[in-house]
C-alpha cells in the first residue's frame, strides 16, 4: 500500500473514532443535563473508551456514577480526571464525597472505611488548596468528613481502629472548619447547627456528657 493510501486511512479512521466520541459525549451530555444518570453512563463510557483523554467526559461519567450510588467507579473515574488535570478542584471534591459515602458503609471493613474517610479528607485538602474561594464548600465538606473520622475512630466497639486522641483531634479539626465557614457565611444556621453536632460529640468524648 502507497504511503498516501496508508495516510489516507489513518485520517479517515481517526476521524470515524472523533465522530463516535463526539456522539456519545453528545448524548451523554444531554442525559446528563436532563438528571438521567444512568443513561448518562452508558453513553459516556462509550465515549470514553473511544477516547481515553477527554477530561470532560470522565468528570460527567464521575458525577454520573456518583448519582448513580455507584461510588467506587465515580473515585476512578474522577482519579482520571485528576490523571489528566491535576489541577481540577472540583474532580477532587466529588472524589472526596465518593470516599466518603464508602467510609460509612459498614459492610466494608475497619480499614477500608478508614482509607476512604482519611482518602476524603485528603482530597478536601486539595480542592482547598487548588481553589480557597470556592464560598467554602470545600471547608463545610471536610468539616463533616472531619466529624465522620472522628466518630469512626471513638468507636470503642472496633479495637484495631479506636484511637480516642486522633478521634478527638478530628472533632476539633471538624469544629475549626465550620466555624471558618460561618465566619464567611453569619447567616446559615444549617452551619451553626453542624458546628453543634461536633461539639457535642467533642464534649461526649472528653467525658463532660
Amino acid at each position: 500500500m502507497r504511503l498516501s493510501a496508508i495516510i489516507s486511512f489513518f485520517i479517515l479512521s481517526s476521524l470515524e473514532s472523533a465522530t463516535a466520541q463526539s456522539a456519545y459525549v453528545k448524548l451523554g451530555q444531554q442525559a446528563f443535563m436532563d438528571g438521567n444518570f444512568k443513561a448518562a453512563v452508558k453513553q459516556l463510557e462509550k465515549a470514553c473508551m473511544v477516547d481515553s483523554t477527554n477530561a470532560n467526559a470522565y468528570w460527567m461519567l464521575g458525577y454520573s456514577y456518583y448519582h448513580s450510588e455507584n461510588y467506587r467507579k465515580s473515585i476512578a473515574a474522577y482519579t482520571k480526571v485528576i490523571f489528566i488535570n491535576p489541577v481540577d478542584a472540583s474532580a477532587y471534591y466529588y472524589r472526596a464525597r465518593a470516599k466518603g459515602y464508602l467510609g460509612k458503609d459498614t459492610y466494608l471493613s475497619p480499614q477500608e472505611r478508614e482509607k476512604h474517610l482519611l482518602g476524603a479528607i485528603f482530597d478536601l485538602t486539595k480542592a482547598i488548596a487548588i481553589d480557597p474561594n470556592d464560598h467554602g464548600k470545600s471547608y463545610q465538606t471536610r468539616g463533616i468528613a472531619y466529624r465522620e473520622y472522628g466518630i469512626f475512630k471513638l468507636d470503642a466497639k472496633s479495637l484495631h481502629t479506636y484511637d480516642k486522641i486522633r478521634g478527638i483531634n478530628s472533632l476539633k479539626a471538624s469544629i475549626a472548619d465550620l466555624e471558618k465557614v460561618l465566619a464567611d457565611n453569619p447567616g446559615r444556621s444549617d452551619i451553626s447547627s453542624l458546628i453543634e453536632i461536633s461539639k457535642e460529640k467533642l464534649a461526649t468524648a472528653n467525658g463532660h456528657h
